[in-house]
């Protein structure tokens, strides 16, 4: 490459005007996402005087081959148009905000009919309000406990109220009044959505008027002599006091704001929150970035704003958003927030007063969050860099293989066979890579691997050759794969089969199925396996990816063509990176191979039975859970289900009764 000297725009050919600017590496992806209110003056900085730019800056430059930008009207565009493109390219050396841990959230999922509370961790839902983020989830979990009493909501999952419902008997949080029971009829959904609605007004800061209404219910009672009742309100407003105590007054009654702190060095920074709702402090949370330019505190504070409130709610947005120094477009970026919110947001750097001692609180909060963070990383970057350079010299590789992939193949005595593909980015796994592969063999382990490995890198081929082409579409096995507390952890795990998965679109640079080759291929198994492995990516002419095998018994490492294994020394960090990987592997591989035999396994009782295509039989399923239940199912129950008939589940019933169980 020619550095970037060698794709300077011509003199004069970039407008003065406000717009947004994309940096592009050598295969088309979008590496860099910026905006500025004269694209020339900014874009100028970036050719001006290299020596003295930021070494990521500097890293990013001599990436990239090309720039190219898009003038916009105003600078509210500017912000608009660089945050959409942000969150649809990823570039690589934007600043990510990174959670520095997995916080849990008080949800109440409102857009079902019996509105359900529970504890819920990453990406957010659609018709769910959240309350937090809470800093451990036993701490939500005592002050669920405690509102069940005045707001009896239900807390099971949809199992358990379907179960319920079936018979007629609630479960033990219904006999001890901590549900209103829903599921036997004791309220309606009216009812019960009411009182979903009460207690997110609770948790949202209005708990004046439940206390004054209890304590009013209360008086009544006693004068009325109903002793009983009055003590059980007693106890309602004592659970509702001590739910309250579990929330620090730091501001006025009304106020409603979130508190930033920034915390940085010359190659990252922390930023924690406080958000204050009613005077109390409901949650924390705290990030951790890496700064990629020189950015000075207004820039990340802009940026972080952007990526922190631009998937947020307009409820989740505060009226007041505190910050230690003020972005560079504080205007333009108050104007997009309160769009957002859709009504007025202040950004503002507190001077004085309990605001001032608050923000000082938080701040102390940072500086602790990265202090902590760059200890764990010094210590896992050491390793992983050790791990990967051991990995270069045991297999004699020319540099430390910065990507591996890993293959492993599940099935069961040759049915319903799947492989999977994992991959490692400098020693981490890179879940939204991961793929999922149907595998058409029924020839064993060794078949399997060739195909696969021949699947991918067929697709890698056309991906290099395949310039200007339209972005693939993805095929009908796409999945994702979900992460602890049901979140999903990276996006389009999908299966690899017949059909163009190139990379990225050399003209939008959008990410496609595939991203990039690796350096390293890594089969589950032995010299038979590696073989096909190295077989396939040389029938293909792939020359630049070296491969080996794991094998389980011994934990040897086995290369294509040598008689003998490498063996690792068990203490090294190059075996347990390995392992790592093939198990990660073997994990996802199973996992895949367990829901497709499962599904195989639910569907096959009902195979035989006449007038069932596959979109009934998967209602049948879905409605009841098993087959078991099913065959439990009277004909008018299994008329309830949609595109069920009364001829048909009298034909159902008797097919599974004439079954052995």
């Amino acid at each position: 490459m020619g550095g970037p000297a060698s794709f300077r725009p011509k003199p004069g050919s970039i407008p003065e005007s406000p717009g947004v600017y994309r940096f592009r590496d050598a295969g088309g992806r979008v590496i860099y996402v910026g905006k500025a209110k004269s694209l020339r003056q900014r874009l100028n900085t970036y050719f001006a005087d290299f020596a003295g730019l930021h070494p990521r800056t500097q890293t990013m430059l001599t990436t990239a081959v090309d720039v190219d930008w898009t003038i916009v009207g105003t600078e509210v565009e500017a912000l608009q148009l660089e945050y959409s493109w942000i969150k649809e390219y990823d570039p690589r050396f934007n600043v990510k905000y990174r959670d520095d841990k997995s916080y849990p959230y008080l949800a109440v999922t409102m857009g079902e009919e019996f509105p359900r509370v529970q504890v819920l961790r990453g990406a957010k839902r659609k018709g769910t309000r959240y309350f937090g983020p809470y800093s451990h989830a036993w701490a939500i979990r005592e002050t669920v406990d405690l509102l069940l009493r005045v707001f009896p909501i239900r807390s099971c999952s949809a199992g358990v109220f379907r179960r319920a419902a079936q018979i007629d008997r609630p479960c033990l949080l219904g006999y001890i009044d901590k549900c209103s029971a829903p599921c036997v009829g004791r309220v309606s959904a009216d009812e019960h959505r009411a009182l979903a609605d009460d207690f997110c007004d609770f948790m949202a800061g209005n708990t004046g008027r439940f206390t004054r209404r209890l304590e009013r219910e209360m008086r009544q009672a006693a004068a009325e002599q109903e002793y009983e009742r009055a003590g059980r309100l007693r106890d309602d407003i004592q659970a509702l006091q001590r739910a309250m105590e579990k929330q620090a007054v730091v501001l006025a009654d009304n106020t409603d704001c979130d508190v930033i702190a920034l915390v940085e060095d010359p190659l990252e920074a922390a930023v924690q929150v406080f958000y204050v709702r009613g005077g109390r402090i409901r949650g924390q949370r705290g990030w951790v970035v890496d700064k990629i330019e020189d950015a000075g505190p207004g820039e990340l504070v802009e940026q972080f704003l952007l990526q922190m409130y631009g998937e947020a709610t307009s409820e989740a947005l505060p009226r007041e958003v505190l910050v230690p120094a003020l972005p560079p477009d504080a205007e333009a970026v108050a104007e997009l927030l309160t769009e957002h919110r859709g009504a007025r947001v202040e950004i503002r750097v507190p001077q004085r007063g309990d605001k001032k001692t608050l923000m000082e609180t938080v701040e102390r909060n940072a500086k602790e969050a990265l202090t902590q963070h760059k200890l764990k990383r010094a210590s896992d970057l050491t390793a992983r860099s050790k791990a990967l350079q051991e990995v270069a010299d045991a297999l004699g590789l020319d540099q430390a293989p910065l990507r591996i992939e890993c293959y492993d193949v599940s099935h069961t005595q040759g049915t319903n066979v799947v492989a999977s593909m994992v991959v490692f980015e400098d020693g981490l796994a890179r879940k939204s890579e991961y793929r999922r592969f149907s595998v058409n063999s029924t020839e064993g382990d060794v078949a399997s691997i060739y195909e696969v490995i021949s699947r991918r890198f067929k697709r890698h081929l056309e991906e290099r050759s395949a310039t200007g082409e339209l972005d693939a579409e993805p095929g009908p096995d796409a999945v994702r794969e979900t992460g602890p507390e049901g979140s999903t952890e990276g996006s389009a795990e999908g299966s690899a089969g017949p059909g163009a998965e190139p990379g990225v679109d050399p003209e939008t640079g959008r990410p496609r199925k595939f991203a990039y080759a690796p350096n390293l291929v890594v089969v589950d198994g032995g010299p038979a396996q590696a073989a096909a492995a190295q077989r396939a990516l040389d029938e293909l002419g792939v020359d630049d990816v070296a491969v080996c095998g794991l094998a389980k018994r011994l934990e040897e490492v086995w290369l294509p063509g040598e008689d003998l294994p490498v063996i690792l020394p068990r203490s090294s960090e190059a075996l347990y990176l390995l392992q790592r990987v093939r198990d990660e592997a073997h994990r996802f591989a199973i996992t895949y191979h367990r829901s497709k035999r499962s599904k195989s396994v639910k569907e096959s009782a009902l195979d035989e039975v006449p007038g069932l295509g596959p979109a009934r039989r998967q209602a049948l399923i879905k409605h009841f859970g098993s087959v078991k239940r099913l065959r439990e199912a009277t004909a008018a129950q299994i008329c309830e289900v949609p595109g069920i008939g009364p001829a048909t589940a009298e034909t159902i019933v008797s097919a599974l009764k004439g079954e052995n169980p």
